[in-house]
């Protein structure tokens, strides 16, 4: 697989990673087995990218990922994050992130953290004083890079004044658009973007459902793409999306996510699947070149993503 380079401190990636939020969380049950065989998968693929937090099942996530890693932790990148309390409210007053920190190390069963992310801003905490502590962490040597996750232009550039930040994470798919406006601020700082749902949650994946037939604490509940008013439209973006991926020999979540790499080449998108098979499948989607014809014709398919908010 190709790598990216996400910042200018010196983090190189597989252009394609994974998110691991669903081996744990907010997607219906979770099968621990096969999540550690897809994370294994993912890395035999070439991927070198390992994407978690604290947030996904309170330190279970971590755990499970930092297991499946432990017979490769030399070979690839981990990340993770803090900055949630347990009722999803934000706190990273700097005793909290230290306590997270600590946990995530011992979690992960690592010495050091490669990339550590600010998950949410928290507006009681002015960042300076977040990326203060962040910092601590990396001159002790316990962690590699800093990240910041869901943040707007003016955290972003407050927060590398105090240190560089190696990569922003934001939601980015053909149906999640809002944060094309950040990519100026991106590269002026020199700083990458690692794309989390590039898949739409799912609706970009091949086998989107209607909420009635999803797990009764899935999150897509919540998410305006599945609201009865939006999820006809939105399925019919996706089915001529997947025409135009069939005419190609690839798969609908192939062509989203080749169209993800072709925006920009510090952009690494980071699809999670509990599914092995549909981890080899997403993989190679590093090998489709889009063509411009490609891209006009999905820009005229869903020229504003998805209908509906992306948000929960």
């Amino acid at each position: 697989m190709q790598t990216r380079k996400l910042g200018q401190q010196g983090l190189t990636v597989s252009a394609l990673g994974y998110g691991a939020m669903g081996t744990a969380a907010f997607y219906g049950p979770t099968d621990d087995t096969q999540s550690i065989a897809a994370i294994r998968r993912a890395h035999d693929e070439g991927v070198t990218f390992f994407d978690t937090a604290e947030l996904y099942g309170w330190g279970v996530g971590e755990k499970l990922l930092g297991h499946a890693l432990a017979p490769i932790r030399d070979e690839v990148v981990i990340a993770t994050k803090f900055g949630f309390t347990e009722t999803y409210g934000s706190d990273s007053r700097p005793e909290h992130i230290r306590e997270v920190v600590d946990h995530s190390l011992r979690n992960l069963n690592v010495d050091t953290i490669d990339v550590l992310y600010q998950h949410v801003p928290d507006p009681d905490v002015p960042i300076e004083d977040v990326v203060g502590v962040m910092k601590e962490y990396v001159d002790a040597g316990k962690v590699k890079f800093l990240g910041l996750s869901n943040a707007d232009e003016d955290t972003i550039r407050r927060a590398h004044a105090v240190h560089p930040i190696s990569v922003l994470q934001e939601e980015y798919s053909i149906f999640a658009r809002d944060s094309e406006p950040l990519l100026p601020v991106l590269e002026e700082l020199g700083i990458g973007l690692v794309a989390y749902s590039p898949l739409a949650r799912g609706f970009l994946s091949g086998a989107v459902q209607p909420r009635d037939g999803l797990e009764a604490d899935d999150v897509r509940h919540m998410i305006g793409w599945w609201a009865p008013e939006n999820f006809d439209r939105n399925v019919e973006i996706a089915r001529r999306l997947g025409d135009l991926a069939a005419s190609k020999g690839v798969t609908l979540s192939q062509l989203a996510l080749a169209w993800l790499l072709a925006q920009k080449d510090y952009i690494v998108p980071i699809p999670g699947s509990r599914n092995p098979e549909r981890v080899v499948q997403n993989v190679a989607a590093g090998g489709i070149v889009l063509s411009e014809e490609d891209m006009a014709r999905i820009a005229e398919i869903a020229p504003d993503g998805g209908f509906g908010s992306r948000g929960v």
